[in-house]
């Protein structure tokens, strides 16, 4: 089963920024409403994986503003060939994150050939310089992690960074992915600026969005609760433009890596547009 962890939206920079740091950085970096579809194929695997073929699409939706707080929608289904026989996938979050007031809520559900296998839901709130989470299902408990930086948080903090030129830094990230219950130490790092090429495959996908330039970005995420210096848990890589939108993914998850076409994008609204 594929970690539910979709590159590009979960975070928090080790640099200490509070909520109202990230509300002046808000005002200067607008992620734009928008739907975009992702056609995933299987790019390598090793033997030990057992994984023959992937193929699947990704749907990502987003909406809401810095004022109003922030909607995704995401599902993930795949169809997976491991010689013997074939797996389908369905992961299935709906989040809701206000970066103002630090509050993030988070339903996420995976289900393997129709059936459910989790279903995880909570919400989680900035206080003290801690995380505060409080689970809700599959058991009612209450957690108390690190500070970490939401999803559409951590964006905001990627664009700014790119924007000053930074090309590496650390983040701690609480995303609600997994059982909902632990962040993830994160590297990002981000190439200089580039502009599209007509020829691209995804050229047209992202014509709507005139000719913006775009980054690389790669982030791997790390357990923090094991030994130094080991291997990335999960790694994702994309190309990022300034209002949020990303495509050409990578998603390398150790024994199999996944990439993703952009094929359609459709853009929801203006940056922050109900802000008064």
């Amino acid at each position: 089963m594929f970690p539910l962890r979709m590159a590009v939206r979960a975070s928090v920079a080790l640099a200490a920024v509070g909520a109202t740091g990230q509300a002046a950085l808000a005002a200067t970096v607008g992620l734009v409403p928008h739907r975009a579809v992702y056609d995933i194929v299987l790019k390598e695997a090793s033997d030990r994986s057992g994984i023959e073929s992937v193929r699947g699409r990704m749907v990502y939706e987003f909406s809401g503003s810095t004022c109003k707080g922030f909607n995704t929608q995401f599902r993930f289904v795949t169809r997976i060939d491991v010689g013997e026989g074939v797996r389908m996938t369905d992961q299935r979050s709906s989040t809701f994150e206000d970066v103002a007031a630090g509050k993030f809520r988070f339903e996420n559900k995976s289900f393997t050939d129709d059936q459910l296998d989790k279903d995880v839901k909570g919400a989680a709130a900035e206080a003290d310089g801690k995380v505060k989470i409080e689970l809700t299902g599959p058991d009612k408990r209450d957690i108390e992690l690190a500070d970490s930086r939401f999803p559409a948080e951590h964006m905001l903090e990627v664009i700014a960074r790119a924007r000053k030129g930074e090309r590496v830094f650390e983040s701690r990230i609480f995303d609600g992915s997994e059982d909902g219950d632990q962040t993830f130490l994160t590297t990002t790092i981000v190439g200089g600026p580039k502009k599209s090429a007509q020829t691209d495959p995804e050229a047209k996908a992202v014509a709507s969005l005139g000719p913006q330039d775009y980054w690389p970005v790669s982030i791997a995420y790390f357990d923090e609760k094991t030994k130094d210096d080991q291997e990335p848990i999960y790694s994702q890589s994309f190309k990022l433009y300034e209002n949020g939108v990303t495509r050409d993914l990578t998603l390398d998850y150790g024994d199999f890596v996944l990439a993703g076409k952009l094929t359609k994008l459709e853009v929801l609204g203006k940056p922050d547009s109900d802000c008064q």
